[in-house]
C-alpha cells in the first residue's frame, strides 16, 4: 500500500523556522520517502506504508519534544505497492 502524508507543526513563526518544524522536516527528508515537498505552512511526502507510518511516528514524537504545541497530520491511501515493494498490507 502507498500512502501520502500531509502535516503541519505549530506554533508558526514567520521570521524563522522553529525547532519543531526543522526536526519534522529532517525526519521526513531523511526517511527515503518519495515526492517530499516541504513548505512554510505544509509538508507532503509519499511512500510505502511502512516507511510513511514510521516517519509519522517519529515526526510526532520528536517535533512535540522539540516544542510543537500542535501537529496536524492527514494520511491518504494513494495506491498499491509497486511490485518490488512486496505485500505491505
Amino acid at each position: 500500500m502507498r500512502l501520502r502524508v500531509e502535516f503541519t507543526t505549530e506554533p508558526f513563526d514567520l521570521d524563522e523556522a522553529p525547532a519543531h518544524a526543522v526536526v519534522a522536516r529532517e525526519i521526513v527528508t531523511g526517511a527515503e520517502l518519495d515526492a517530499v515537498d516541504v513548505g512554510p505552512f505544509g509538508n507532503t511526502a509519499e511512500g510505502d506504508a511502512d516507511q510513511v507510518l514510521g516517519a509519522v511516528a517519529a515526526l510526532l514524537r520528536e517535533s512535540l519534544q522539540a516544542g510543537a504545541t500542535r501537529v496536524s497530520v492527514q494520511v491518504n491511501v494513494i495506491g498499491e505497492a509497486k511490485r518490488d515493494e512486496g505485500d505491505l498490507t
